[in-house]
């Protein structure tokens, strides 16, 4: 099972990146003012990480493909790295299905 990394940055921003078993990151979040916002960041990666209506695919200037994961308001709770082909996208997708719902939370 996966886990929620936090951090504060260098900027002073609270951070998370959700990462797999095999320690890949695969979602990370923009910066919060504050540990609690982050936090309830974590919390609404976890709700809606299995809504498949939440995953925007998308595609960069340079071909890449990546996805954002949105909460019900439509604000962008995660974003994925870029992959080189659609379908290590979707299996980027798929990971955050399956590790996000039930991930624990540790600070780096």
């Amino acid at each position: 099972m996966g886990k929620f990394a936090t951090k504060t940055g260098n900027d002073g921003q609270f951070y998370f990146n959700l990462k797999a078993d095999n320690g890949q990151v695969i979602l990370t979040s923009e910066g919060y003012t504050t540990s609690t916002a982050r936090d309830n960041g974590i919390d609404s990666v976890k709700k809606n990480a299995t809504d498949e209506s939440r995953y925007e695919k998308l595609t960069s200037g340079n071909g890449k493909f990546y996805f954002n994961l949105k909460a019900g308001n439509g604000q962008v709770i995660g974003k994925s790295q870029m992959y080189e082909t659609a379908a290590s996208r979707d299996n980027g997708i798929d990971s955050v299905k399956t590790n996000a719902p039930g991930a624990g939370v540790s600070e780096e």
